[in-house]
């Protein structure tokens, strides 16, 4: 099976948000699991990793991702060897260079200024959101040369809001942070509710000024066949779960 990323016409650079498919991972990994955090075997990650890289037109050791921890801090680079450390988004103006980004649920988001010739990749789970790696994303990039007036950002495949079953906790926290938040939120059975994640991704970037904000519309938890979601190997008692890779690369 080959690779079928699935692209955005919103997004002015070389980019995919992978699917699960074309990769050589098996069993409850099968078969894109592009997650050296799993518990899959490492080889086969790497070969998955390498046929992004090939997918995207650069060499292995240029697709850089980072150590995701649902953090707002955003990482500039100009090689894959300052990916170091925490972060949750990368930034580049180094052209024939890959971000990746690793999700299972989270949003993917993918950020471009063609004009200033910056690119970024951002892992925005409901905490990081929340706590503003958007934000950091834009500032970074700008820190290159880009105007977020200019930045087109394109979240990919990520949990819908019919998917995303919370507690009421979790809207205290939002709603601390802002009143307006509780527009994310619909009624679910008893005291649960159900979160918009991608809205609410889509509402803090627009706020943020970017050019342009959109969704691809897919939603992990509900196509199995072609998304990873942490999510449903849980409801469905899995052991672990594989993580999708969405890359970006200038040039």
């Amino acid at each position: 099976m080959t690779l079928t990323p699935l692209t955005s016409d919103d997004l002015p650079a070389r980019h995919g948000f992978f699917t699960r498919q074309g990769g050589a991972s098996s069993g409850i990994f099968d078969s894109l699991n592009c997650g050296h955090g799993s518990s899959d075997q490492r080889d086969t990650v790497t070969i998955n990793r390498a046929r992004v890289a090939k997918a995207l037109d650069v060499g292995p050791g240029e697709l850089a991702t980072v150590h995701q921890v649902h953090s707002a801090r955003a990482l500039a680079i100009s090689s894959p060897d300052e990916a170091t450390g925490e972060a949750d988004a990368l930034v580049t103006a180094t052209p024939g260079l890959a971000l990746g980004i690793l999700t299972a649920d989270c949003q993917p988001v993918l950020f471009a200024d063609s004009e200033g010739q910056v690119v970024g990749a951002a892992h925005a789970g409901w905490k990081g959101a929340l706590d503003g790696i958007l934000e950091a994303t834009l500032d970074a990039m700008e820190a290159l040369g880009a105007k977020r007036t200019r930045i087109h950002a394109v979240i990919g495949p990520s949990i819908s809001q019919r998917a995303y079953e919370v507690g009421p906790e979790f809207l205290d926290r939002f709603e601390a942070d802002d009143p307006a938040n509780t527009r994310f939120f619909a009624n679910g059975t008893g005291d649960r509710l159900q979160f918009d994640l991608v809205g609410y991704g889509l509402h803090r970037l627009r706020e943020a000024g970017v050019a342009q904000a959109s969704w691809t519309g897919h939603c992990t938890y509900s196509d199995p066949a072609r998304f990873y979601s942490y999510r449903r190997s849980v409801h469905a008692k899995e052991a672990d779960y594989g993580r999708l890779i969405s890359a970006i690369r200038l040039g």
